[in-house]
């Protein structure tokens, strides 16, 4: 029996007859047993990696030689053998031998919750990123806040959150971090299959995401006009917004403007006229250079002191936000107007899509009526959240159901009945003094 729609509130929701509602749950939850179990699958097969490993460097240490590529040749030698086993390149096989070994050896932890199946491999990658600049006697107190974090969400969320923890531990200062990463800046392109190719820029991250963002309004205006002239009898734009933004992004580098702007005439100042909007949360130990802690660009990007000030020097206004001083969640702001005030306690509080799994910046994001509105819902914060674009639509569309508690606490209810809490995303702290971190 297939899947019915009826109509509901005005629009098409999906709903489930006969069996088949047993039937989905049923075969969800084989699949989130399936994914359990690979993890643990994961966790063996990096231990076996590991121990192949440590026998391999065992048998290093007993070379006198001290060529490089003689005391290779265990390691390469083991490597082959996998390799040839699993129809990999031994080079591959190589690298995971010692990033399994690395894992095992300093983020033991992790692979113990992998283990568990409380966490994916995709996890594990992202904490083994951010932790291993660390030193050794603060990242295993690390490695457990993080890993407490990540077996309540997704893992590019997980990535944010350690690495702003990893900020705050690193003992090499953020200043001294970007002036070196900043003079790695460069443009590289990669040949494409069907003649096309990347062209890649690795620039500091405030020019980075506002290029992306002027970028992606500026497509969209000339889309909105395009379209605008299409239904005046012109001819009809068929690119998408994405590929506009490629074609703008072309057109400025090779002639230093659009060569084609069909918002000129309806902007002031055309698209020379708009500006970047991004959202960067700069603690105010950071304004006054007490602390050489950074910013963060749309709540997981971090950015140096210097350009985060710099940046506050220009900013046209500012949102004092209050955040208890251990969680770091957000308590209120200082704005009165009641929509003004609303709209920007959200965006504080918030940050994002707070859909499980969604990291859309909530200045792209709607602000929904948990409740929705024409069933009696409050326009009050204790019933308002951000959900992006697809996901509003899900919660709209289908019988997906958000309910508020007074904690800022989302319970998300699925079509199957399963229910997903989504507390509101967590801050790192960043506290001018020399106590060690309250782990």
């Amino acid at each position: 029996m297939c899947p019915l729609s009826r109509v509901s509130d005005g629009g098409a929701r999906v709903v489930f007859v006969g069996d088949e509602h047993g039937r989905m749950r049923q075969e969800v939850d084989a699949a989130v047993a399936a994914r359990v179990a690979l993890a643990r699958a994961q966790a063996e097969l990096i231990r076996h990696h590991a121990r192949v490993a440590e026998l391999a460097y065992a048998q290093t240490a007993q070379i006198v030689s001290r060529s490089s590529r003689e005391r290779d040749m265990p390691m390469r030698s083991v490597a082959a053998e996998l390799g040839a086993a699993a129809h990999q390149h031994d080079m591959t096989v190589q690298k995971e031998l010692s990033d399994a070994y690395d894992l095992v050896h300093r983020f033991a932890a992790t692979v113990n919750a992998l283990a568990h199946g409380t966490i994916s491999m995709r996890h594990v990658s992202v904490i083994r990123d951010a932790g291993h600049r660390l030193p050794d006697e603060v990242r295993g107190a690390w490695e457990s806040v993080v890993l407490d974090y990540a077996a309540t969400t997704t893992p590019g969320r997980t990535k944010a959150y350690a690495g702003q923890l990893a900020e705050k531990l690193d003992p090499t200062g953020m200043t001294e971090r970007f002036d070196t990463a900043n003079g790695d800046r460069e443009v590289s392109v990669e040949d494409l299959a069907d003649g096309m190719a990347l062209l890649q820029m690795l620039l500091p991250a405030t020019l980075a995401h506002g290029a992306k963002d002027r970028l992606r309004r500026m497509a969209t205006q000339t889309k909105n006009a395009a379209n605008d002239h299409a239904r005046n009898g012109g001819v009809e734009d068929a690119r998408t917004v994405r590929q506009i933004e490629a074609d703008i992004a072309a057109d400025l580098l090779l002639t230093a403007t659009p060569t084609i702007d069909p918002t000129t005439d309806r902007s002031p100042g055309g698209l020379g006229a708009i500006r970047a909007v991004v959202q960067i949360v700069v603690p105010v130990t950071t304004l006054t250079d007490t602390t050489d802690a950074g910013a963060m660009l749309n709540g997981h990007t971090p950015i140096d002191p210097a350009t985060a000030r710099k940046l506050a020097g220009d900013a046209p206004g500012w949102d004092r936000i209050m955040c208890h001083p251990v969680t770091g969640t957000v308590l209120a702001t200082d704005r009165y107007t009641p929509t003004t005030e609303q709209v920007r306690f959200l965006r504080a509080r918030d940050q994002h899509c707070r859909m499980p799994g969604c990291r859309q910046p909530a200045v792209r994001c709607h602000i929904d009526h948990n409740h929705e509105h024409q069933h009696g819902g409050r326009t009050h914060i204790g019933n308002l959240s951000h959900l992006c674009i697809r996901h509003h639509t899900l919660k709209t569309e289908t019988e997906w159901t958000v309910t508020q508690r007074a904690d800022g606490i989302l319970e998300f209810t699925s079509p199957l009945g399963r229910t997903h809490r989504e507390p509101p995303p967590p801050r790192v702290m960043f506290v001018p003094d020399t106590d060690p971190p309250p782990f």
